[in-house]
């Protein structure tokens, strides 16, 4: 078992040298070299030319291109997992920086080949995609050419690419490094934004109260910046989705996640109707756990009481992953080995350290790196599983190319999400105590209520604050009131939220880096909420490695298909509002369980 705080040196940091030895090495100057050179003859060969190639000559094209973006995205992943693992050193946010902008101006040579391609009329698209030489492209061209009707003249998409290194992505770096140098100061202890959060889950009131009240008070601290920030980005946005034609502020998010609008409205009409089965009559169950009327906030993660608190080791953590990984799929099991045994994780806490987690897919050539930041708590268990997730699933899509490798956001939560559900489910089979068995499956059940519900009233606010934004500017207070109304309508009445709870909106990095991006988690967790159901069955008939097999392929497919014909060997269909009712009633179950426990 470990102690309560992980000790740094236990702690692996990934191993980046299957890049490049450092930023200062002499090959990232060649491989930029190679790819102005690549890009030179690229333009060369294809430029005003893309609409008379025969199906022969764009297959070459294709390939290519793909070869290009490979390198390019080999040289952008370096640079951003440099950055994020310290954000502090001047000399790597300087790197990070000049390689942004380099791939910025190549990139911008690079952009009209797309949109040659979309230029090509749908009569002779369709005959030209259908040729048996460009099948296996046919779905990277298909996606490709849905944002036909949102593309613009050729100077106007390549001025929008190039100034956005000088704005978007600039303003991106500013709220970064400003949530990095965050200090908060918390038992004479000066902690970054990840430890604080941490102790939000301690099993001490006055330590999670201290802890929330010093979080809310440095980010009030610093409100204005974060108001301008989110400001500037909501504005910037409008702009470009009215120039676009895009008819709502989360339209170009579904285009690019492969997801009809109706979907997606329905799955957040579907869990809001839900809060009261689901936040809200948990949250009056657990204030009853603790003795009390009403949750404070940053009661909302505490422990339940009179539960002997469970730390984990590192290498405890990594064993039950595996272990659970290892008994779902040998293959999943094997491929997530991998990534403990090549340092592909990075997964101490330093001061400059992005916080949070996430799994780079990188490029194809290379492999995914996951960041993590491990405390030795459940909760970092579930992240650790969930960020594999990711990870094997990346590893598993690589043979498809760098054009149709990458999965759309609302598909890419399937393996993280299912991981997670594979290792809450080995946690609680191992453990024969009661009251700890209680403590994992009411972990579980918060867990999920912070996957689905948090994230769409997330979803919530941000359509809110983009949509206000458009009347003009919002105060700092205006755009607290609206976190706060969210909120409250997704935790209800037995959560008392306070004054400085209005500011916590102002860390979550999806509002920046990526708009509308949170509803990707409350698909993601209703579509494996019902895709376990569906494995659960399957393996009472004795089918498990029937499952797996299709499983599998579905991970690797990567983004050759839409969320219908993915799902459909397992007899599911996300258009319709029984799939999400379906997947919102497993969390109700296991609150049914809690219950009567």
């Amino acid at each position: 078992m470990a102690t309560a705080a992980q000790k740094k040196s236990d702690l692996p940091s990934w191993n980046l040298k299957d890049f490049y030895e450092s930023y200062d090495s002499a090959k990232v100057q060649q491989d930029i070299k190679m790819a102005k050179s690549k890009i030179a003859k690229f333009v060369k060969d294809y430029s005003g030319k893309v609409a008379k190639l025969t199906p022969k000559e764009f297959l070459k094209s294709i390939s290519e291109y793909e070869q290009i973006s490979d390198l390019l995205g080999k040289l952008g992943s370096y640079a951003q997992l440099l950055y994020a693992a310290d954000m502090s050193k001047p000399a790597i946010a300087q790197f990070y920086q000049n390689i942004q902008e380099t791939l910025t101006v190549l990139s911008s040579d690079l952009l009209f080949y797309t949109l040659s391609i979309n230029k090509i009329s749908d009569a002779q698209a369709k005959k030209l995609f259908s040729s048996s030489e460009l099948a296996h492209y046919a779905p990277w061209l298909r996606e490709l050419r849905a944002l036909k009707p949102y593309q613009l003249s050729d100077e106007i998409e390549k001025l929008l690419h190039e100034k956005q290194v000088a704005g978007r992505a600039a303003w991106s770096r500013h709220y970064d490094e400003t949530v990095g140098g965050l200090i908060f100061t918390i038992g004479k202890k000066e902690l970054s934004l990840e430890q604080a959060l941490h102790l939000m889950s301690d099993t001490r009131e006055e330590v999670r109260k201290e802890a929330a009240l010093e979080i809310g008070r440095i980010l009030e601290k610093n409100i204005k910046t974060f108001s301008l920030i989110t400001n500037t980005l909501a504005k910037d946005k409008e702009i470009e989705d009215q120039w676009r034609g895009f008819k709502r502020p989360i339209s170009s998010r579904n285009i690019a996640n492969q997801v009809e609008d109706e979907v997606v409205d329905a799955l957040i009409a579907t869990v809001r109707k839900n809060y009261g089965n689901l936040t809200h009559r948990y949250y009056k169950l657990k204030a009853k756990w603790l003795g009390k009327k009403q949750l404070a906030y940053w009661d909302r993660a505490a422990p339940l009481p009179k539960v002997p608190e469970r730390s984990y080791s590192w290498d405890e953590a990594k064993e039950v992953v595996l272990s659970s990984y290892m008994a779902f799929s040998p293959t999943l099991g094997k491929l997530g080995k991998q990534f403990f045994d090549k340092y592909w994780i990075d997964a101490a806490i330093r001061p400059g350290k992005a916080p949070g987690a996430f799994a780079h897919p990188c490029v194809p050539s290379v492999h995914p790196y996951l960041l993590v930041n491990f405390q030795g708590k459940a909760r970092d268990v579930m992240t650790l599983a969930h960020e594999l997730g990711h990870g094997v699933h990346q590893v598993l899509a690589a043979k498809q190319g760098g054009l149709l490798a990458d999965t759309a956001l609302t598909l890419a939560e399937t393996a993280s999400v299912f991981g997670e559900q594979l290792t809450f489910r080995e946690m609680l089979r191992r453990e024969k105590n009661p009251e700890r068995r209680k403590s994992i499956l009411a972990g579980k059940v918060e867990d999920m209520l912070a996957t689905v519900a948090r994230q769409i009233a997330m979803c919530e606010f941000e359509v809110c604050v983009h949509d206000q934004r458009k009347k003009g500017e919002l105060t700092s207070e205006q755009i607290g009131q609206i976190w706060v109304d969210v909120q409250s309508e997704a935790l209800g009445s037995h959560v008392k939220l306070t004054q400085e709870y209005r500011h916590f909106w102002a860390y979550i990095p999806h509002f920046i880096h990526t708009p509308f991006y949170v509803y990707a988690y409350a698909f993601g967790d209703c579509l494996v909420n019902s895709l376990y159901s569906a494995y659960e069955k399957e393996s009472k008939k004795g089918n498990a490695q029937v499952f797996e097999k299709k499983y599998i392929a579905m991970l690797s497919s990567g983004g050759r298909y839409r969320h219908k014909e993915l799902l459909k060997p397992f007899g599911l269909d996300a258009s319709k509002s029984s799939f999400w009712q379906g997947g919102l009633d497993v969390i109700a179950g296991m609150i049914d369980e809690l219950e009567k426990m």
